[in-house]
């Protein structure tokens, strides 16, 4: 059954940082009515300027009412918060895709969804061809191959030369950089095999960069995504803040594409 939101959809979100500001200046047909941040004086700025309602107490604001809650905090917040946002009757949009890395939290994460009728939505993020990854569930898979550049800026590190930080599994990589590379899990989800993952630091780049090697019963293909850091945030990609924007402006539309 297609959800049926308010008109305006009435929005909670949950971290009050670089995210969050970008969807609150950019919000159209549907309005954040309340934030939730554990640092009250985040919450308090984000309130002053934005009007959202503010919280620092988790069922407090769960007790609004809201059609959809959006995480835009971090893994911890997740693995914290996003069965007590089900558990109150919400669906969720989870940009901290790193958090269903882990398999025990997942599985119940999903249990506790499907018990109650909801719905976990993932954005693209900073990615493209999620929709298409997803044969990968249903037809055989021979690779599935992320490699992710960024400037040393975004990773925090003091590296002079091009680098590879890591190689191995989807999992491992975002165990290491929890705040880079919630693509590799969304990827991983989306094809039903985990992906493996190269993460590369580049002092010389100016932006971020992720290449997809994917091949399989279909063909092969290979994207390659180069976009700009988030404002004031170098560790987020703007194409990621920017997929939630589309998804919140999409769920109520009844023309959908690529789902």
């Amino acid at each position: 059954m297609t959800p049926i939101y308010s008109s305006p959809m009435k929005v909670g979100v949950i971290g009050c940082g670089n995210v969050g500001s970008i969807l609150a200046e950019r919000q159209k047909s549907f309005k954040i009515v309340a934030a939730y941040d554990s640092i009250p004086e985040r919450v308090a700025a984000f309130s002053d300027k934005y009007g959202a309602k503010p919280f620092s107490d988790i069922d407090a604001f769960l007790q609004e009412p809201l059609d959809i809650v959006v995480e835009v905090a971090s893994i911890n917040a997740v693995k914290d918060l996003a069965e007590k946002v089900l558990l109150a009757g919400r669906d969720l949009i989870l940009l901290s895709v790193g958090a269903l890395a882990d398999d025990a939290f997942r599985k119940e994460l999903l249990t506790t969804a499907k018990q109650l009728h909801r719905r976990i939505h993932i954005p693209s993020g900073a990615i493209m061809g999620l929709d298409n990854v997803r044969v990968g569930k249903i037809s055989r898979v021979d690779k599935l191959f992320l490699k992710t550049t960024k400037p040393s800026r975004s990773l925090n590190s003091n590296e002079s030369v091009f680098k590879c930080l890591f190689a191995g599994k989807a999992r491992d990589c975002v165990a290491l950089y929890p705040k880079n590379t919630n693509v590799a899990i969304s990827l991983s989800l989306a094809c039903g095999r985990e992906a493996d993952v190269e993460l590369w630091v580049d002092p010389k780049a100016e932006q971020n960069m992720h290449e997809i090697f994917f091949e399989g019963e279909f063909g092969d293909a290979y994207i390659r995504i180069r976009n700009l850091p988030a404002p004031e945030n170098p560790a987020t990609s703007y194409l990621a803040a920017l997929s939630v924007l589309s998804l919140l402006e999409s769920l109520d539309s009844p023309l959908v594409i690529g789902a």
